[in-house]
């Protein structure tokens, strides 16, 4: 058997991007699980964020066999990685090349940080990582809600971030995060000014009140960068502004809005149940810790 490795930057072409498509449904059968997210599929033809591929061949068979995925997501050198192998190829040392390389990768990159992540369930991919140094540091949960014309019950109005939102919204991210100012700068200048993000501002009577980041992927939604001011939580602002992005999604063409949300945060849980929210999956991350 021969194999060979590649890396690949995003954007991935179409035949590679089918590829890599392709080794998720088989890995899904045996699995049980769908890999398309954790293995960034939805972004993989993006020029727009930062991220790239190791691709595994058995040349032999002209099949891709495994692959591993590192992405910057929040444009701040922090990449989160994964990856899969082929079932039948899994007990030959494949995950551990391909880790190799991805390490290889970010390091060239000069990432300044790093989070391995698995599906919820993947006693392979914990075996793995528990294996080569990494420790369980905490779980995101998917979200998922319909897409639907809503009547605008209250009184906040949304409308596209301004530039004299910043400090109330600095203040908001602070308050909601525990944000510094520079990382909440940071965040304002990514999601306004990537291409497919619209930051929106949510207002009652010209009083910043919170905040939301919509991200369109095909026919979904994703709300990032949700926080509602810490003064005014309680008041039903949070369920009005997802109401809000669901009433958008539709009348965008988009039929699902999905999120993520730490599992141990039950208050924001409550919130995204309240307006409909159901959990569709579930991401655990790790964090490198050393052999």
């Amino acid at each position: 058997m021969n194999l060979s490795a590649i890396t690949v930057s995003f954007p991935l072409d179409e035949e590679t991007y089918e590829e890599v498509q392709k080794l998720c449904k088989t890995a899904a059968v045996c699995d049980g699980v769908l890999l398309n997210q954790v293995m960034n599929l939805p972004i993989a033809k993006s020029y727009e964020i930062r991220g790239f591929y190791v691709l595994v061949y058995d040349d032999e068979k002209n099949l891709l066999v495994g692959a591993g995925t590192a992405v910057d997501l929040m444009g701040l050198n922090t990449y989160e990685w994964s990856m899969l192998v082929a079932p039948m190829y899994r007990h030959l040392g494949i995950g551990t090349a391909i880790l190799n390389v991805l390490k290889d990768g970010m390091a060239m990159r000069e990432s300044e940080g790093e989070l391995a992540l698995i599906m919820e369930g993947s006693h392979y991919g914990k075996e793995f990582l528990q294996k080569n140094g990494y420790l369980y540091s905490f779980s995101e949960a998917t979200l998922e809600a319909r897409a639907e014309v809503l009547q605008t019950d209250g009184a906040v109005t949304l409308r596209p971030f301004m530039q004299k939102d910043t400090e109330a919204l600095v203040a908001i991210f602070s308050d909601a995060f525990g944000d510094m100012r520079e990382e909440s700068l940071e965040l304002i200048e990514f999601n306004t000014t990537t291409e497919g993000l619209v930051m929106w501002t949510a207002e009652i009577d010209g009083e910043v009140v919170g905040t939301v980041t919509t991200r369109k992927e095909g026919e979904v939604q994703w709300i990032t960068a949700f926080a509602v001011s810490p003064k005014r939580q309680r008041q039903g602002i949070g369920t009005q502004i997802l109401n809000f992005v669901k009433d958008y999604a539709l009348r965008s063409g988009d039929k699902t809005i999905l999120l993520d949300v730490e599992v141990e945060n039950m208050a924001a849980l409550h919130v995204y149940e309240k307006a409909g929210f159901m959990k569709s999956s579930q991401l655990d991350y790790y964090i490198y810790i050393g052999l």
